[in-house]
């Protein structure tokens, strides 16, 4: 049986990463009608405020809040330590929440909660309530099928019991899914505490009927065979703005865009939470210079709002580009001005980047982005890796030589042409992301 319309309540681990792809889900379910009411913590809320990203008169989500148990001083770079108090102070706090929210509009009670990955302990709590669930994974469906596997690697000896590869080889987790090199699990870099919490995570989140991929079925159909829960809505791009940025996007570098040729600037962006060692920074620095084309590179501000710990190098001139603070990054990819993207490839900025059919120079530095380069580069082929020297450092003689290779690859190029038209498709009325958004909707609303 059918009910009225449904009321989701989304509750995002608090980083950007986990955020930004909620809240563009929040939005595509309250543009289909749905009552939808978004948790932000109280620390974060108030830095959307401050940077003006919680424009939300004109949208139809509600927002609310809870505290994330930490002290205003408390770093919250530290993910660990956040994620740690998060469950131990927010569970207590969510039946009351939820009966709040319930008597506001009496008629339209919370039918379904949706959690980002870590944050499963809330179907816990709504299983209890009787309402139902279900996760959206932010990171892609290749990641997701390789935490669901984590128990039989183990069992087959694959990892051990931390999750650390038993030996360098390649896998396949699936016979129809591409191979794997052990040494990019998800989890790479994860310490004890943290790969445990995602065992823990995998058993939770049974609880959700349906795992939402931001992803489509064709990027990578092997994904899906991995479990009946998996279903792809993405790509999620609701909106051109940022309405759950936690830094003040530069537009500034949009009028500065319109001046430059057709496909010349390279966009260097590593997301919200890495961070390049001086000695990296420099080389970037100087390879930019090297390069002599124009440029846009993002240099965020530090977590916690310390000053930049980033020194330029004294002979780095940066004359032909613009360094800025936070990026309106679907913007700046979708100018007809760009010309390819050096990303850290977080799974976020990866299908930003294939929407906009741009190719990618690849710069992983932590947990899914690993897993998301190889696909980027031997799957999709539409972008190159950088080799690191013997330190462990990318010179700035390989960041020219293979960014020079990447703007002259016109098969990359068309590549990347021809995926961004059939991830669009699936968002269009009648494609495949589309009509399982309609499914979901629609099991939401029985009773």
């Amino acid at each position: 049986m059918l009910m009225g319309i449904p009321h989701f309540l989304c509750i995002p681990f608090p980083v950007q990463g986990h955020v930004n792809p909620l809240m563009q889900f929040s939005q595509l379910l309250a543009k289909h009608g749905c009552k939808v009411t978004f948790v932000h913590t109280e620390f974060n809320h108030k830095r959307a405020k401050t940077s003006g990203a919680d424009n939300l008169e004109h949208s139809q989500v509600g927002l609310v809040t809870l505290p994330d148990g930490l002290d205003a001083e408390d770093d919250r770079s530290d993910v660990t330590k956040v994620l740690l108090s998060i469950k131990s102070n927010m569970p207590a706090l969510l039946p009351k929440l939820i009966e709040d929210v319930n008597a506001l509009d009496v008629d339209k009670k919370i039918t379904c909660i949706i959690v980002t990955f870590t944050m499963s302990w809330a179907l816990e709590v709504g299983h209890r309530l009787g309402i139902k669930g279900a996760l959206l994974c932010p990171a892609s469906a290749t990641s997701l099928a390789s935490v669901a596997c984590i128990p039989k690697l183990i069992d087959d000896g694959i990892i051990d019991s931390q999750g650390l590869p038993t030996k360098k080889q390649e896998i396949q987790l699936s016979p129809n899914m591409p191979t794997m090199n052990t040494q990019n699990f998800p989890w790479r870099g994860f310490n004890k505490i943290f790969f445990d919490h995602l065992v823990q995570e995998l058993q939770t989140s049974e609880l959700g009927e349906w795992w939402l991929c931001n992803t489509t079925y064709d990027l990578e159909p092997g994904a899906f065979s991995i479990s009946p829960k998996f279903l792809s809505i993405g790509p999620l791009m609701e909106s051109e703005s940022n309405k759950s940025s936690f830094w003040e996007e530069d537009t500034t570098c949009l009028e500065w865009l319109d001046q430059q040729q057709p496909q010349s600037v390279i966009y260097v962006s590593f997301g919200s939470l890495a961070v390049l060692d001086p000695n990296q920074f420099g080389e970037l620095a100087l390879a930019l210079d090297l390069l002599d084309k124009p440029f846009i590179w993002v240099v965020r501000p530090s977590n916690d709002n310390k000053e930049n710990a980033n020194a330029y190098p004294h002979d780095f001139h940066g004359s032909k580009g613009k360094i800025i603070g936070w990026a309106p990054q679907k913007k700046i990819l979708n100018h007809p001005a760009l010309a390819c993207f050096i990303s850290h490839c977080g799974w976020n900025s990866t299908l930003e980047g294939i929407c906009a059919g741009v190719p990618f120079l690849c710069w992983p530095c932590a947990t899914d982005q690993y897993l998301d380069t190889s696909y980027i580069c031997d799957v999709w082929k539409i972008g190159l890796g950088l080799d690191k020297d013997e330190n462990g450092i990318i010179l700035r003689e390989e960041i020219r030589k293979k960014a020079n290779q990447l703007l002259v690859d016109e098969d990359i190029k068309a590549r990347s042409l021809k995926l961004k038209d059939m991830i669009i498709n699936n968002i269009l009325e009648g494609g495949q992301s589309s009509k399982n958004l309609n499914f979901f909707m629609d099991w939401a609303k029985a009773e």
